[in-house]
């Protein structure tokens, strides 16, 4: 079992905590297997689930990840040029290695890394208030 879960577990206790508060929050972390994010959505029911081969309920529509999509070269070239950050440039093989993407049922919006930060926020917002006006309409 991976040392990741626990963690995973609080940040799905924290998801649950803003979703039932009606608030709008975004929680970030590098969940790069399918697991992971299923965790994140179902909390210890997708750990369940893989042992016993239940089947999880659809993915919640006002929970999605966002999936920054970028080669490896442009990436690596980004870690080279930062300093003083935690994660070195010779760990990212092993991410994309580790890398399993999410596929389309799992409610992921993907963003190509290549744009600017300002569309790519832009390009969230429009997607959050797209889902708030779904739940207005008749």
């Amino acid at each position: 079992m991976s040392d990741r879960f626990p963690w995973l577990l609080k940040l799905h206790e924290v998801i649950q905590r803003e979703r039932c508060s009606g608030s709008d929050a975004f929680v970030i972390c590098s969940a790069l297997n399918r697991l992971y994010r299923q965790v994140l959505l179902y909390g210890s029911k997708a750990l369940l689930s893989v042992t016993d081969q239940a089947i999880l309920p659809p993915v919640a529509p006002d929970v999605f990840f966002l999936f920054l999509q970028g080669d490896y070269d442009l990436i690596h070239q980004r870690m080279m040029s930062r300093r003083g950050h935690y994660m070195k440039a010779d760990l990212l093989r092993s991410q994309f290695d580790a890398l399993e993407p999410p596929l389309a049922g799992e409610n992921v919006l993907s963003l190509d890394i290549k744009r600017n930060i300002t569309d790519m926020a832009m390009e969230v917002e429009k997607h959050i208030s797209s889902f708030k006006s779904s739940l207005v309409m008749p």
